[in-house]
């Protein structure tokens, strides 16, 4: 098998006492240990503000839900070439859509995927905070307040994006390698 990083992923034993904690906590609720975790370990320091704001963007309570939070991140990692968020966030968008299409769809051509208007006026403004930040005006946010957006929303998606921009290009620097559990993920819906 290949590395999962160009870089020294550290032995378990040997990280800080509440690094293991939260790779256990994250191995009992997925069922393994994200690649993302170990590889980032690599600095301990940079592991803990990555995933402590990671929390505080993706966990808060928001006008976008969970679904439409990873779709940013499926669209924009595209967008960023980084198969490592790619294929472990479409597995999340995935499980919370319970739609095993949706993040080929969204990660290949969201403007053809199986989304809301809502949802693509959304993806439009990442993909252009993606590339053109700066571009950013008054027009943008009447865009999306007419699609139901406030503007504690739109910092969401800028946030997320932005967190995403960081996340792409550290996985892409490292060469981080998605685990293979995420590649069958959720493709095939649960009964409800």
């Amino acid at each position: 098998m290949p590395p999962i990083s160009r870089y020294d992923v550290p032995e378990f034993d040997s990280l800080p006492a509440d690094i293991q904690q939260m790779m256990r906590d994250v191995q009992e609720k997925a069922g393994f240990i994200p690649n993302v975790f170990l590889t980032l370990a690599h600095r301990p320091d940079e592991l803990r503000a990555f995933f402590a704001y990671h929390e505080a963007v993706m966990e808060r309570p928001s006008g976008l839900s969970k679904s439409e939070k990873e779709m940013i991140v499926v669209a924009t990692s595209a967008e960023n070439n980084c198969v490592y968020c790619v294929i472990a966030h479409g597995a999340i968008l995935r499980i919370y859509e319970n739609e095993p299409l949706i993040a080929d769809q969204v990660a290949t051509n969201y403007k053809k995927a199986d989304i809301t208007p809502r949802q693509e006026a959304m993806l439009d403004f990442a993909i252009m905070l993606c590339h053109h930040s700066d571009k950013v005006d008054e027009d943008d946010f009447d865009t999306l307040r007419a699609h139901g957006f406030s503007d504690e929303d739109i910092w969401d998606i800028g946030a997320i994006v932005a967190l995403f921009g960081l996340s792409n290009r550290m996985a892409n620097l490292i060469s981080m390698r998605p685990n293979d559990e995420f590649f069958s993920m959720g493709r095939t819906r649960r009964q409800k």
